[in-house]
């Protein structure tokens, strides 16, 4: 929104209330706390929640009696994005719409900006149509040049493929880029920064970056290279290259993470950084020959969007009780469990900034740094140099730590060495790979380390996965149905409070403001609105969670090496929400779907 005046700016408050999108006391105490903090009042009003940005920009275009258009649900025709190219929408926050009368529909953020509208239409070389959007609206908008991503690569990639046969070698002298060899004809292609073979591998990479996705999937096929990514943990193709553009397209990859180009027997693992939206994401390489060529995935590592907040992530109630309980310990072990991708790392971040200040010595030791945090010692592991999880765990007990982080145990030489740490006065977080918290503790054995060692160190133990979010926007709420009603009465009808006089108590042990009565015949839930913004009627990922302390009676089981299922059900009994359960609960909150939790946490898994 451009500069206003005062007599303008009171005019929009004039329209917020009088079409009763904000009420007048509400305003008049939003001006008073603005004015306190010395921040501008509507960009208070939008932060605070008092109205949306959809809301202030129609008030304000009613104020300034430009046509206004809502686009926060709008599909745009990809024919019609055509007619104004990406970079230029982008720089001017501006999007078609269509035509009309020989004249370029456009929405805009700053659509009352007479010379920004002129110096648009003479770029493009058209008279315009201009209609004022928000920012969200018309963001969304530009995420949908994203979504045309095969159409917008698949005649170049054609041509770059046709022009391979017959290209001449030509070094980068200045990226220093060396000649890719096409294993099917021999020929020899010099892959330069603007060639459309890197245009499309950026292209790629800032459609997964700015789509959350967290892995990209590059598949060679028998006539085809299929590329999919994994938003909010679930693949999805977005596009199909012709077979003979693989080779160039590799091989850009490996230059990019500094791997052998001539290299295609053995997997290869590499990284290099991008930038996107003036933000760095790191990205992890992992080549593996297939038979129908090499397959390449790539990690996406954003560190600007992720909140190291216990209660952000969804820690609540009883669990995030016994975690902060655990983490107030001087020694022993804090041990998390669950598959890759499950946001273990993610998890202990979160308890270092939980505990970190000026009076302990934090070092860590990982592989890969996936965070960088002030104040910590972190550690890279490299067993190309003989710096294992092991070596490195020797030199760290020789550095003065008061708390350890262990990125992975992964053998009973790292599993000992940690176990003496915690023996040893210092608090050690780690993480195994295994299907349940209670399954942590027969992994231990399983590697070799005596029961009385487990019985006496670790005190804290950590199960987790992640679901999908019910996305803000398109969420509908409904009443269960008797399918549901019955499983979530089998599931958590024992933690749910009885009678309305026991709801404040119940609610409050686990986390909740409020909850329904087990005795009701049904339930609400939410559910979202497929779109392409949203996957599913999703948007973002949570945890579930189950959390146990190592009780006498736990202890007791350990030494007579009980089995996972054993250790599970004396837990329960002891108060602990399984992941499951975490998950229901979470779900009459309306944060994730019934669904979502049974294809996440299942019965055996729970």
């Amino acid at each position: 929104m451009s500069v206003l005046s005062a007599a303008s700016e009171q005019q929009i408050q004039d329209v917020l209330v009088s079409s009763g999108m904000i009420d007048a006391n509400k305003l008049a105490e939003a001006k008073k706390i603005s004015k306190a903090k010395k921040k501008p009042l509507f960009g208070y009003l939008v932060d605070n929640n008092y109205i949306s940005d959809e809301q202030l920009t129609k008030a304000n275009a009613t104020v300034t009696k430009m046509p206004y258009v809502n686009l926060t649900q709008a599909k745009i025709d990809p024919k019609v994005l055509q007619l104004l190219p990406q970079d230029i929408a982008e720089r001017y926050m501006a999007v078609p719409l269509g035509e009309m009368q020989h004249r370029l529909v456009v929405a805009m953020l700053d659509a009352d900006n007479v010379q920004a509208v002129d110096y648009l239409s003479n770029r493009i070389g058209r008279p315009l149509k201009v209609y004022v959007a928000s920012e969200s609206g018309i963001r969304q908008v530009l995420r949908q040049y994203e979504a045309r991503l095969d159409t917008q690569m698949e005649s170049v990639l054609k041509q770059e493929a046709a022009d391979t046969e017959t290209a001449n070698v030509e070094a980068d002298k200045q990226n220093g880029v060396k000649a890719t060899f096409n294993q099917d004809s021999n020929a020899v292609k010099t892959i330069v920064q603007d060639s459309p073979i890197s245009k499309a591998l950026s292209a790629i990479l800032e459609f997964a970056a700015r789509n959350r996705a967290s892995d990209v999937h590059i598949e060679p096929l028998e006539h085809e290279l299929k590329v999919r990514v994994r938003i909010d943990g679930v693949l999805r193709e977005i596009m199909r290259l012709p077979k003979n553009t693989e080779p160039a397209f590799i091989s850009r990859v490996k230059i990019l993470s500094n791997l052998k180009i001539d290299e295609h027997r053995i997997p290869q693992d590499g990284g290099f950084t991008v930038i996107v939206d003036k933000k760095p994401i790191d990205l992890r390489i992992a080549i593996s020959p297939t038979v129908w060529g090499e397959q390449v995935v790539i990690r996406l590592l954003d560190k600007t969007g992720t909140s190291l907040k216990l209660e952000d992530m969804g820690y609540a109630g009883r669990s995030l009780r016994l975690i902060r309980k655990g983490t107030a310990r001087p020694n022993g072990m804090i041990l998390t469990s669950g598959p890759t991708g499950s946001g273990k790392s993610t998890s202990m971040y979160a308890l270092i900034q939980e505990i970190k200040k000026d009076a302990i010595n934090i070092v860590t030791l990982e592989d890969p740094v996936e965070y960088k945090i002030e104040g910590i010692n972190q550690i890279q592991v490299n067993p190309a140099v003989g710096l294992t999880f092991a070596n490195g765990l020797r030199s760290i007990l020789r550095q003065d730590p008061d708390v350890v982080m262990i990125g992975e145990i992964r053998d009973k030489e790292t599993a000992q060495l940690a176990v003496q740490a915690a023996l040893t006065g210092h608090l050690v977080f780690s993480t195994l790979h295994t299907n349940s918290a209670a399954g942590i503790l027969p992994r231990l054995l399983d590697m070799g380390i005596e029961p009385f060692l487990i019985a006496s160190t670790v005190h804290t133990v950590i199960g987790q996965r992640l679901v999908r979010r019910v996305a803000d926007t398109g969420r509908q709420t409904y009443q269960s149905s008797s399918v549901e009603t019955k499983a979530i009465q089998d599931t958590i009808g024992h933690l749910l409070p009885a009678t309305a006089e026991q709801m404040p108590a119940t609610a409050q042990d686990l986390g909740y403001k409020s909850l329904p009565l087990r005795s009701q015949t049904a339930y609400t839930l939410a559910k979202g609105t497929d779109s392409p913004d949203t996957p599913g009627g999703f948007r973002g990922r949570m945890g579930l969670y189950e959390v146990f302390e190592v009780t006498e009676a736990i202890q007791a089981l350990i030494m007579k090496r009980a089995t996972s299922s054993e250790i599970e059900k004396v837990a329960e009994s002891e108060g602990m929400v399984n992941m499951r359960q975490d998950g229901y609960l979470k779900s009459l909150q309306g944060a994730t779907t019934i669904a979502e939790v049974n294809r996440v946490a299942a019965e055996d898994n729970a």
